[in-house]
């Protein structure tokens, strides 16, 4: 047994296991090796000895996730008890679970720790401003069997400084066991692989998957059944901040998985407050997080700087490829998945804002990837359809993405999230809406989907041309008393007549097809979808 920091195995245990855990770990299994808050060098060290990852020619970790290569949504369970039964919004994203096969299975879990190495590490989620209240954390304490899926916890989460750890009590429990697969006809689960948030005892149960994004999730969804009641909206977006005409200017971009969330708050000009996840107090906006996990498909120094040059020692990157013969990246190698990310501290982008919290946000974006081409690539909304695409979470699934998608398919994840949202839509929603009327903020639609055309015909909004379209709200010369805007004849959203930097043509979508009766043909199916999906919400 291996501990870096001088704490018996004794006083270790009976920090991570507080007495109101139903299961005393002690009682089980003791690992053979406990290693105990490893410096990121310790566990690069450990994870390329073990066979876990190769060192690139940046120094980042090049590992890979097994099967799994994303979430697995159909996997993951919440405890169903007297706390959530009336407080979850159950379904087929939140799939409940007996709170006796919980107990087993944590059980089985911590039976099969004995002879297994474990790397302990504690971390906190929430806010990490000083003064920060507590309600607003979460102090975990996470346990991995694999040394890179523990560097990865460094990265995401808020690190404990060392001068902390002796007084540092958590009140979250996470358990990463890839190589222990549930039982389903004894465990009730769907497969071998689980995530399992039992949220009345703070324990998360990952087994069966390598993949690390189910760690960061788990905390994700936690935190979002918990802080709405401290009067915190929990958000699945990126933030940015900067000034305009002398005042603190902050930007939130909502989105799914694709749609650039990372890639658009990345900005040179701006300072990161963080890519993924956020919260809304009284006070202002905050990151839940230490990091950030960036999609590298395709990535270029050219076309993202910021997150190319991140990517070194300390950095991890999933399911890439080496070019042959090489330990360089060949970040357009798909052959593992789509899904490529690297996983980073937050320090590691050279403005980013430390700490990661700011004002109340002047701006919000609402991103979407729409694979019809039919959307415009900006327009401006009013607070009630602001509240409509929220609920509505659209983006679109090209060809190819998943087995049997042959044309685009809109896709639908109310406040950009839902797989990850453990109350009803509607209370994230009021939420927002609420914040949005008491601090006045503009709420804008971006596509960064196709244009003169659907996919396979159109092509896809150029990065820059995005970029500019933001920069122009942002800077205020998309004002309503500064240009013209008209209204969408089926959307009814508000597009800018021009916008500097960018084609008047590519602003109105339809004055970009060749074919305009097959624009309005294929813009009424997407608003009929959106009809559809409205009246079921």
């Amino acid at each position: 047994m291996v501990i870096e920091q001088s704490q018996s195995f004794a006083q270790l245990i009976s920090l991570n296991f507080p007495a109101d855990n139903a299961i005393d770990f002690l009682q089980l299994a003791e690992p053979s090796e406990l290693f105990f808050q490893l410096s990121p060098a310790a566990l690069i060290e450990q994870a390329v000895q073990r066979g876990e990852g190769q060192l690139t020619d940046t120094g980042a970790l090049l590992c890979t996730t097994g099967r799994f290569t994303g979430r697995s949504p159909k996997d993951r369970y919440i405890v169903r008890d007297e706390l959530t039964a009336d407080t979850v919004d159950w379904g087929n994203v939140n799939i409940p679970f007996s709170a006796a096969k919980f107990d087993q299975l944590h059980r089985r879990m911590r039976s099969f720790l004995e002879y297994q190495t474990v790397y302990v590490r504690y971390a906190r989620a929430g806010e990490s401003s000083p003064g920060a209240d507590p309600a607003h954390q979460l102090n975990l304490c996470i346990l991995t069997t694999a040394a890179w899926q523990n560097l990865f916890c460094h990265n995401m989460f808020q690190r404990v400084a060392d001068d902390e750890l002796n007084r540092f009590k958590p009140d979250f429990t996470v358990l990463a066991v890839p190589g222990f697969k549930a039982i389903p006809t004894e465990d009730s689960t769907r497969a071998e692989n689980f995530a399992l948030l039992n949220l009345s005892k703070r324990i998360l149960l990952i087994g069966g998957t390598c993949y690390a994004g189910e760690i960061k999730k788990g905390i994700f969804s936690a935190l979002n059944y918990l802080l709405p009641s401290q009067n915190v909206l929990p958000m699945h977006c990126s933030a940015n901040v900067g000034e305009r005409d002398g005042k603190t200017d902050v930007a939130l971009f909502f989105g799914l998985s694709g749609t650039g969330k990372t890639t658009l708050s990345a900005d040179p000009n701006r300072a990161l407050i963080g890519d993924d996840e956020h919260g809304w107090s009284e006070t202002g906006v905050f990151n839940f997080e230490g990091g950030c996990y960036a999609k590298v498909v395709d990535l270029t120094r050219e076309r993202e700087p910021q997150i190319y040059d991140a990517i070194r020692y300390g950095a991890i990157v999933e399911n890439t490829r080496f070019a042959p013969g090489t330990s360089t990246v060949n970040y357009s190698d798909t052959s593992l998945t789509e899904n490529t990310r690297t996983s980073y501290p937050i320090d590691f982008i050279n403005n980013a804002r430390i700490p990661s919290v700011a004002g109340h946000p002047k701006t919000i974006f609402f991103l979407t990837c729409d694979a019809f081409g039919v959307l415009p690539p900006i327009a401006r909304l009013t607070p009630e359809q602001a509240m409509q695409y929220f609920l509505l979470g659209y983006t679109a699934k090209v060809a190819g993405t998943e087995m049997g998608v042959t044309e685009p398919k809109a896709t639908f994840s109310a406040c950009f999230g839902a797989a990850f949202m453990p109350l009803t839509p509607g209370a994230y929603a009021k939420m927002l809406g609420d914040k949005i009327r008491e601090h006045d903020t503009d709420v804008w639609l971006i596509n960064t989907g196709w244009t003169g055309g659907g996919y396979g015909v159109g092509k896809r909004v150029s990065l820059t041309h995005t970029r500019a379209l933001i920069s122009a709200v942002l800077s205020g010369r998309l004002d309503p008393d500064r240009i013209q805007y008209r209204a969408h004849p089926i959307f009814g959203l508000a597009m800018p007549a021009t916008c500097p930097d960018v084609p008047n043509a590519l602003l109105d979508p339809r004055q970009t097809w060749v074919d305009t009766a097959a624009y309005d043909e294929k813009a009424m199916y997407l608003q009929r979808l959106f009809d559809e999906k409205q009246q079921i919400l």
